[in-house]
């Protein structure tokens, strides 16, 4: 048989190359002369340059920006022709914050544009995902030269107050230059769907605190563009998207956008058998998530998907929803104390185990 396989990451735990890799040595182990192809996935978030490298090639630039509390961290710039690809979660990722969200800024991100232009880049793709901030991407417009009558780089609690923000000099560093917001989530800025509201639960932000914090973004937009703060994707990663709108930048899905670039549809109508994975399966992967994209595109080319999963949280009539036929959970089968201990042998086993019900 012929196989493709197509995980996302499975958060704090294996990137999805080395999901993919997992999944491929366990299904080995059961059916050596099937056909493997790996295709590691991203929707924007954690490992969008690792997968797109793996896939495209290009070259990777190595660089220093500030993190979310202004610290140095190290990044990487993947340089495609006259395309720039940066990850988002490199510089101010919720791996980075520790939960320290109130003055976690996203400078770094801007310095990654900056990084990316400097480098010849005529066009930046940047993935937005698993962000620890929720500053309406002010750190990223004051990296780039954006001034105000608030501190736009000490994150979510520099924003109180502001009332005025002069973009000019942040849109003439970009200028000539297409920017391009990667993400699958299509949240407003502010209110009762906005980054806050919906976000900022995860990133630590406590419930008592959500309306002063939406209310900071509500001054921001209304310092800037109201109206752009309504679009789609404003509340992506914190507002990132929103501070990439106010430069002229688009969204665009960033799981179809992986899926064109690595040829995903194309390698699933080769194929027998689409697997995929993630973390946890559950009603949110249908809000943009790898395996909700890979099972559409498995979908229209006639072919089964299954998922492997750290959990899975959805029945048999949310899979088929989900474009998904069967879905296998490693906490199932080896507990969750192994499956976050030895990660990469517990998807082995379960991909061992898959390949018995479904290799011929």
């Amino acid at each position: 048989m012929r196989i493709l396989v197509a995980p996302d990451k499975f958060a704090g735990t294996l990137t999805a190359v080395q999901a993919a890799d997992a999944i491929a040595t366990g299904w080995r182990r059961h059916a050596p002369d099937d056909e493997l192809d790996l295709a590691p996935m991203s929707d924007g978030g954690p490992g969008f340059v690792d997968v797109l490298h793996a896939a495209l090639g290009g070259d990777l630039l190595a660089v220093t920006v500030r993190g979310p509390h202004a610290e140095p961290v190290p990044a990487t710039v993947l340089k495609v022709g006259a395309t720039a690809y940066v990850e988002s979660a490199q510089a101010c990722g919720i791996h980075l914050t520790d939960g320290a969200w109130e003055d976690a800024t996203t400078l770094g991100v801007g310095d990654l544009i900056a990084a990316a232009l400097d480098g010849g880049a005529r066009r930046v793709v940047v993935g937005l995902g698993g962000s620890g901030t929720n500053d309406g991407g002010a750190g990223l417009l004051h990296a780039l030269g954006a001034r105000g009558d608030a501190d736009l780089g000490r994150g979510p609690a520099g924003l109180a107050g502001i009332t005025a923000l002069d973009l000019a000099a942040a849109r003439a560093r970009v200028a000539g230059a297409e920017l391009v917001a990667a993400s699958d989530v299509d949240n407003p800025l502010t209110g009762l769907f906005g980054a806050t509201k919906v976000f900022g639960p995860q990133k630590g932000v406590p419930e008592d605190r959500l309306v002063d914090v939406d209310a900071g973004l509500e001054a921001f937009a209304e310092a800037t563009d109201r109206r752009l703060s309504l679009a789609k994707g404003a509340g992506a990663a914190g507002g990132l998207g929103f501070a990439l709108l106010l430069l002229g930048g688009a969204r665009e899905p960033g799981l179809p956008l992986v899926s064109a670039a690595v040829g995903l549809p194309a390698r699933a109508a080769k194929a027998d058998l689409v697997v995929t994975g993630e973390g946890a399966f559950d009603v949110s992967s249908r809000a943009g998530k790898v395996p909700y994209g890979v099972g559409e595109v498995a979908a229209e080319a006639l072919r089964p998907c299954v998922v492997l999963a750290g959990k899975v949280q959805v029945g048999a009539r949310e899979m088929r929803a989900l474009g998904v036929e069967s879905a296998y959970s490693l906490v199932d089968l080896v507990g969750e104390q192994e499956a976050m201990a030895a990660p990469a042998d517990a998807l082995e086993r379960l991909a061992a185990r898959v390949a018995r019900t479904w290799s011929r």
